[in-house]
């Protein structure tokens, strides 16, 4: 399942995750060395979902946190990948996809417990948004973090199996299922429609319900 798209300025989105390929561009702080970034955020139990990524410290707005780290692969060996995946999940019910899109001939597969990024959260009100710089993927903080708080990113998924993934973010702002914030217009309206079918139908089941009734008393 591969739903990144490309766009412009650096800007990188995961697919179950794939990012798109991004330009460089003027960092807004110097990339970290591996040991000041593990000062920055820890891993423990997530109220979303299984554990997550935390802040450590207050952490200040545009600031480069972890990178998300893995194996170059191919687009081909992307593909495969993906797809064994995607048969696994319909056999038992779940198998996780990590890959992001690093540009148009290689992508970046981090199904590694040497990346702990991996682990960070879907959120429709995200704190955080992930970066192409130097070939190399970035978390970045969109605003100031307060220590403590979960790390999260929207992981951008598009709307052609949005019924697959539903989200637990406790936002008020949430959709209600992961879906890049473009489409959320869609999904209200697809919702909506939805809803209103179902009505429709639970009032025709309770005419039915009721004609039966009436039908045993003659």
């Amino acid at each position: 399942m591969r739903v990144g798209q490309e766009r412009p300025f650096t800007k990188c989105e995961p697919l179950l995750t794939l990012v798109s390929e991004a330009a460089s561009h003027p960092l807004p702080f110097p990339l970290m060395s591996k040991a000041a970034e593990k000062n920055q955020w820890i891993v423990r139990r997530s109220s979303i979902h299984q554990r997550g990524v935390f802040a450590a410290c207050d952490i200040p707005k545009d600031r480069p946190i972890i990178e998300y780290v893995g194996e170059k692969i191919t687009k081909a060996e992307s593909t495969r990948r993906g797809l064994a995946l995607e048969e696994k999940a319909k056999k038992t019910g779940g198998a996780a996809v990590y890959i992001f899109t690093l540009n148009q001939r290689y992508d970046l597969d981090g199904a590694t417990a040497a990346n702990p990024a991996r682990l960070i959260n879907h959120s429709c009100n995200p704190n955080c948004e992930s970066f192409i710089i130097r070939g190399h993927i970035w978390i970045y903080s969109l605003r100031d973090i307060k220590a403590g708080e979960e790390l999260s990113f929207n992981y951008g998924f598009d709307l052609e199996t949005w019924e697959d993934h539903p989200c637990r973010c406790g936002e008020s702002c949430c959709v209600g299922y992961i879906l890049d914030k473009q489409y959320w217009p869609k999904l209200r309206r697809i919702l909506k429609t939805k809803a209103a079918r179902q009505e429709k139908i639970a009032t025709l089941e309770k005419r039915v319900v009721a004609l039966k009734k009436q039908l045993r008393k003659k």
